[in-house]
């Protein structure tokens, strides 16, 4: 019996030796400040907060700061990854708010570097007086971007509003919840189940990527895209009531521009925007011609870049230009 104990000894202090070894690993050798699982796992842990509202389920704290994918990223005393803005116009100064997710907030990349901030700029360049406020939020879909601008977002009273629309914005949403004191702390394990989930898909017969957002909408009639469209609707009647104009943004997928596999999500997504009256706004034309892999923030992160962001800048300026009266 003795005998018994003293391996099972032996083989949990080798076990915790080798934990310990791997979160050392982890920290000092992969974590080189780009890995896409390690950030966004900071960026949950360093930025965020459970909402009080369900189907908010998270939002940024006030007055954050963390270093996430190379670049700076603070938040407002308003939560937002921007500057300060009173809910109070200035007389004469167009105001457009942006919704959306991590492409919109501008994961990767600078803040100024945004699509946001960019068409901010464009706008005092042809002597527009003009501000975008940025409400993008990592992780967010559809039903979350909604529900936060009506909640909080349309206090802050704007010409227009831009609900940037991404292949992913389907996803149910999944209660949020706090971390464990585990999950908080462990390196090794966001990123062994970042591996995990890799090696499923390539060996085990998961999903693609491709093949996961395809079938967030099955023939159009999934929960997902559901829940989307009826939010869409609920944006649509809330701008409407308002005076407020709506454009509707299909930012595409970057893995593959050239031979675009999500042509039927765009045709969703425009028609949910014609159903409601909004417009809408295709950014696929104005990087289709270019290298995939110039896009992207990092070769397994096809976040848009600086010069993706520059591109749909200038798109989607040329499409607001042509809402002015």
């Amino acid at each position: 019996m003795r005998r018994i104990l003293s391996n099972l000894l032996a083989t949990l202090v080798s076990l915790v030796i080798a934990a310990f070894g791997l979160e050392l690993l982890t920290r000092l050798v992969v974590d080189d400040g780009m890995q896409f699982d390690l950030e966004m796992w900071k960026y949950a842990r360093e930025v965020k907060q459970v909402a009080a509202d369900p189907l908010i389920g998270h939002e940024h704290a006030p007055n954050r700061q963390a270093h996430l994918m190379g670049v700076d990223f603070r938040t407002s005393s308003q939560g937002l990854r921007d500057r300060e803005f009173s809910f109070e116009r200035a007389p004469g100064k167009l105001r457009i708010a942006m919704l959306g997710d991590s492409l919109t907030v501008g994961w990767g990349v600078p803040v100024d570097d945004t699509f946001a901030k960019r068409i901010e700029r464009m706008y005092a360049a042809a002597g527009i007086d003009a501000e975008v406020i940025n409400f993008g939020v990592g992780n967010y879909n559809t039903v979350q971007e909604v529900q936060a601008f009506l909640a909080q977002g349309y206090r802050y009273r704007p010409d227009v509003v831009v609900l940037n629309y991404f292949v992913n914005d389907a996803e149910l949403l999944t209660p949020a919840s706090v971390p464990s004191p585990l999950m908080r702390a462990c390196y090794a394990c966001v990123f062994l189940a970042g591996r995990g989930d890799a090696v499923v898909r390539q060996f085990l017969g998961g999903m693609d990527w491709a093949q996961y957002y395809l079938s967030l909408y099955g023939d159009g009639t999934s929960q997902g895209w559901l829940e989307a469209k009826a939010a869409i609707g609920r944006l649509a009647d809330a701008t409407k009531a308002s005076g407020v104009k709506l454009v509707i943004v299909n930012l595409p997928e970057l893995h593959d521009v050239k031979d675009y596999r999500f042509g039927r999500i765009t045709d969703l997504v425009r028609q949910a925007a014609e159903e409601n009256g909004a417009a809408f706004v295709d950014v696929l034309p104005a990087m289709a011609d270019q290298p995939s892999s110039k896009l992207w923030v990092t070769r397994p992160d096809p976040h848009p870049n600086a010069y993706a962001n520059e591109l749909i800048a200038k798109a989607l300026f040329a499409a607001l230009q042509k809402l002015r009266p």
